[in-house]
């Protein structure tokens, strides 16, 4: 007998659920234990992520107390007392703990007269690929500067040529510095002109423009009427 219209539509919806519950079957069979196991092992990475993630916080925290710590008994004039969490913190793998203990470091040999220390110091930041640029240029500049007396003009200015050029944070101590190395190396008309440009850039330091001013007018280079005050720079080299 023929089966109706309606009759046939719901046979097909049977053999076509049959099928797609066939077909699950099989897929669970196939596959079912490596979903559990790919499931199991998401999670497992989702929470070793959250755990690091907490340990890096917790971690962060911990440098950051200690080296508050070192900044109090800094200010309190007790350094032997900051040495030890010091030399922790400068073998920090974070790297702006690590740069400001190191900077710390060299300044404490800096109050001490240990000038080649210091350099040392500030030649190891300025030489961490792992440091954002601003901390290895500033690195640079406080290196050539505590060991200014000791070098050859020349590596000076070819140390500090990269940064002393109008428009870099750095330009009026690494100017200042490459100009009197022009000087003692015999360059007087370069001089007088690194001079004049460190006087009439705004960014510069008063202090380090107005040097430049009193440099640059006994050289008679062209220096501004008037200096006006300008925002200093992070940091100045001594």
């Amino acid at each position: 007998m023929a089966l109706t219209p309606n009759t046939n539509e719901a046979f097909l919806r049977e053999v076509d659920d049959e099928l797609r519950r066939d077909q699950l079957t099989t897929f669970w069979e196939r596959w079912g234990v490596w979903l559990i196991v790919g499931i199991v092992a998401a999670l497992a990475l989702f929470g070793g992520y959250l755990y690091w993630q907490h340990h890096q916080n917790q971690a962060a925290g911990a440098d950051g107390e200690k080296l508050q710590a070192v900044y109090d008994s800094l200010g309190a004039n007790q350094p032997a007392q900051a040495a030890k969490p010091l030399a922790e913190l400068a073998g920090s793998g974070r790297p702006g703990y690590r740069a400001a203990a190191e900077f710390t470091q060299a300044d404490i040999l800096l109050q001490k007269n240990d000038f080649k220390g210091a350099a040392a110091k500030f030649a190891a930041v300025a030489a961490d690929t792992s440091l954002a640029d601003p901390f290895r240029n500033l690195a640079l500049i406080r290196q050539t500067a505590a060991e200014f007396d000791t070098l050859r003009p020349q590596v000076v200015i070819e140390r500090l040529r990269p940064l002393a050029v109008t428009g870099n944070p750095w330009f009026g101590s690494a100017g200042e510095m490459v100009a009197i190395a022009y000087l003692r190396s015999g360059r007087r008309d370069l001089a007088a002109t690194m001079f004049s440009q460190v006087a009439r850039d705004n960014d510069v330091p008063d202090s380090i423009r107005q040097r430049a001013v009193q440099m640059a007018g006994t050289m008679a280079a062209d220096v501004p009427a008037t200096t006006p005050s300008a925002p200093h720079e992070k940091a100045s080299a001594k």
